[in-house]
């Protein structure tokens, strides 16, 4: 999900959204392995992956509560 812009995340299914927070746990999970193990040395893509989920989540909130 990278550079996606919120109004693109607005115009989703909450299903597609479901998708995409899966997706990004997923991606959080092999990053975080890889920082262990010292494959990457970026640790602000740990923080940009956890705020995209966020971001996600909100929106699926915010729908489900019938407010967008």
């Amino acid at each position: 999900m990278k550079d996606t812009k919120i109004s693109e995340l607005r115009d989703k299914s909450v299903p597609e959204l479901e998708a995409i927070v899966l997706a990004e746990r997923a991606d959080l999970y092999k990053a975080r392995r890889d920082l262990v193990f010292r494959r990457i040395t970026d640790t602000a893509s740990l923080r940009v992956r956890r705020h995209n989920i966020a971001r996600v989540l909100t929106l699926i909130a915010e729908k489900k509560r019938g407010n967008a």
